[in-house]
């Protein structure tokens, strides 16, 4: 056992090197994890280590990391974004695996192997984009939940299919497939939906009491579901992802997610270093152009389906542009696809190099596009009018002047509101969130749609004369663009933004901002006013209680599911 220690030592070793190299550079880290995997990829296997030593860490390491994401996608979000991620979802996997299909065939490949390819470039990465989005605090912005409802559909028919095949494996005909999936698939949801619904949340409320319990029980449930998964000869990968999304739903997957965060960190490094270790150097020449056109139909076309759908269903174009460009890469579901076809010996194992190329090459790529998203949009912003429907510009020209303008009508937007009755100010609402639009006309309530980081939009608004403005968007570069755009035509008004981090308050601050609202902060600093004016006088907590009793009873009526859509 000695020299899979070293091998690892060495490999975690080179990858800190050039991590830390790119970090200096700021760029990202994640990088450097697969640039380590293909350095290294000679060195490891020429000194001894085996594809059996390293497979075994790549599978364990995969479910894992799908365990993780699992809890990320929580089906709630798919009845939170109504029909749009189902829509969306499912003509990006119609239209990408037609698309992939036909350039397949176009370059010689046969029937069999066409539809594996079709099928792995229309999946995206869940344990990529979770990652970016977290990292960059974006899993609750708009573009960020409907990522995740797609991401959702895609990893159920990416489950779908890994049940078909593992049963097919087996040598079953093709009735018996269909019925033995179909009874398996109907158990294994509904045992996990009964406990979901009646025992966990039971269970897990005294064992939440203790963190080191949660997450010993974390670990548990997450490898009896992928053994019970392995058992039935359903890929353990299903049952991992099925596992995560199964604690997803649960008051308590925050206090999870933290304490499994640290180990998924060490699980994506060797993920992503193991994926460069599954292309040799010698080979590339043979492979480099097939996996470079599938790349730019990933890169590319699937990008273009998602925006152009987006935008049929009223979105802005640069909500469009985030989720496109966010799912720009190929899915690890994609390999577990590809690697199944092999062993059955639906595909060779060139196919797999290549599309292993492929999902290097754009996970590289995407990844800039993620963590740079919003330069990116800056930068194309004007040539993607299509992906805008024309009747939203028309629709949404403001002719009145506005004592105040909100941006962002969601949890702190509301209450904000009503301040803004209570002075009897002039208002309008501003957001880029079709749903919540069509819920402000529906209470009658001032509203444009558009999006705060539109600086023509911004040109369209009457801000010279506006008296206060407050942005709940969480985003600082949208803020900041606010912030500059109304010092330049009216530096008098008061402007409130909102801000997540200490420097960006200051940053706001220095730029001129009236106040900065910090949500993170602000609900103890009314507590201890409150504390501190109250006392202990019972009396007046019950009329604060009763106070704050009718306002979520407002928002309660008023079906107000739109406030958890935050702004990003």
């Amino acid at each position: 056992m000695e020299p899979i220690f070293l091998y690892f030592a060495a490999i975690l070793l080179i990858a800190f090197a050039i991590s830390s190299l790119l970090k200096f550079f700021n760029q990202p880290i994640i990088i450097g994890y697969i640039l380590a995997g293909v350095l290294i990829s000679p060195f490891v296997f020429n000194i001894g280590a085996t594809k059996e030593i390293v497979d075994v860490f790549f599978k364990f390491g995969i479910a894992f990391l799908l365990f993780i994401v699992g809890l990320h996608l929580n089906p709630k979000v798919i009845k939170e974004m109504g029909t749009l991620s189902l829509f969306i979802g499912l003509i990006e996997i119609i239209l990408t695996f037609g698309f992939g299909f036909g350039i397949s065939r176009v370059l010689g490949f046969d029937l069999m192997a066409s539809s594996y390819i079709g099928m792995a470039l229309s999946m995206s990465s869940a344990i990529i984009i979770t990652k970016l989005l977290s990292d960059k605090k974006q899993i609750d912005s708009l573009y960020g939940k409907i990522t995740i409802g797609i991401l959702i559909v895609q990893n159920l028919v990416a489950i779908a299919v890994l049940i078909f095949i593992s049963l097919f494996s087996n040598g079953i005909n093709f009735g018996s497939v269909a019925i033995r999936t179909l009874s398996l698939g109907i158990g294994l949801a509904g045992l996990l939906l009964f406990l979901g619904i009646f025992v966990l949340p039971k269970m897990l409320k005294g064992i939440a009491k203790s963190q080191e319990l949660l997450f010993l029980f974390s670990i548990t449930w997450a490898f009896i579901i992928t053994a019970a998964f392995s058992y039935l000869n359903i890929s353990i990968e299903v049952g991992a992802l099925v596992a995560g999304i199964t604690l997803s739903a649960l008051p308590y997957s925050i206090e999870i997610n933290s304490k499994i965060k640290p180990l998924g960190d060490l699980f994506l490094i060797a993920f992503l270093i193991i994926l460069g270790l599954g292309v040799e150097i010698s080979n590339i020449g043979s492979i480099i152009l097939n996996a470079v056109i599938f790349s730019l139909v990933v890169l590319f076309f699937k990008p273009l389906v998602v925006m152009v759908s987006m935008g049929f269903f009223g979105y802005t174009k640069r909500n469009n542009f985030l989720v496109g460009t966010t799912l720009s890469q190929i899915s690890e579901f994609s390999l577990k696809i590809l690697v199944t076809g092999v062993l059955l010996g639906h595909i060779g194992e060139e196919i797999v190099s290549t599309i292993t190329l492929s999902a290097m090459i754009t996970i590289v790529i995407s990844t800039y596009l993620i963590s740079f998203s919003n330069d990116h949009y800056q930068i194309i912003s004007k040539f993607v009018p299509i992906f805008e429907r024309k009747d939203i510009k028309r629709g949404r020209k403001v002719k009145k002047d506005y004592d105040a303008i909100l941006f962002g009508y969601n949890r702190i937007g509301f209450s904000i509101l009503r301040s803004f009755k209570k002075i009897r100010k002039n208002y309008l609402v501003v957001d880029f969130n079709p749903d919540v639009i069509a819920t402000l006309d529906k209470f009658r309530i001032p509203n444009v749609y558009g999006d705060a980081f539109d600086s023509e939009f911004l040109d369209e608004l009457p801000l010279e004369k506006v008296k206060i403005i407050v942005s709940t968007i969480p985003d600082f570069e949208t803020n900041l663009l606010l912030l500059e755009t109304v010092r330049l035509v009216n530096p008098n008004a008061i402007v409130i933004l909102r801000a997540h981090q200490i420097e960006d308050a200051f940053e706001f601050y220095k730029k001129g901002a009236s106040y900065v609202l910090t949500p993170h902060f602000l609900g103890g600093e009314y507590v201890a006013k409150m504390v501190e004016n109250l006392d202990t006088k019972e009396d007046d907590y019950k009329k604060e209680k009763i106070k704050h009793i009718e306002m979520l009873t407002e928002m309660s009526e008023r079906n107000k599911k739109h406030p958890d859509v935050e702004r990003g």
